[in-house]
């Protein structure tokens, strides 16, 4: 099994940025690709950006060029950098993990549990 905990969200006025840190435990060598979902009240769940273990990303056009995911496999953490917020980020952001980009889109992901997130607020 593979355990996942968010961390470094927070309370942000439009145009602020945030990090977002997600370190993986547990049985971590079946991880190839890492990626942040968010969901907002009222919504499903959508991917916002993904990265595999040799670097390659996937953004969704809502946060292209502005969010930036990285990930240090050495620590088996993933990062999303998040600048130029607007209110329409405010979610609850969740990171997950898969033996592939597909499963990982696809919402396959090895912690199916879903861990407790991390709340962005983003205030206008």
């Amino acid at each position: 099994q593979v355990q996942l905990v968010e961390s470094g969200g927070g309370l942000v006025q439009a145009g602020g940025s945030l990090r977002l840190s997600c370190a993986a435990s547990g049985i971590v060598f079946s991880i190839n690709a890492m990626g942040w979902y968010r969901q907002a009240p009222g919504q499903q769940r959508e991917l916002v950006a993904d990265i595999t273990k040799g670097g390659n990303t996937n953004y969704a056009d809502s946060v292209k060029g502005r969010f930036t995911i990285s990930r240090d496999n050495a620590k088996n953490t993933v990062y999303l950098q998040m600048n130029s917020l607007t209110p329409e980020d405010t979610a609850v952001y969740y990171c997950n993990a898969a033996p592939s980009e597909s499963l990982l889109r696809v919402g396959l992901v090895l912690d199916r549990n879903w861990g407790q997130g991390t709340q962005v607020t983003v205030s206008s």
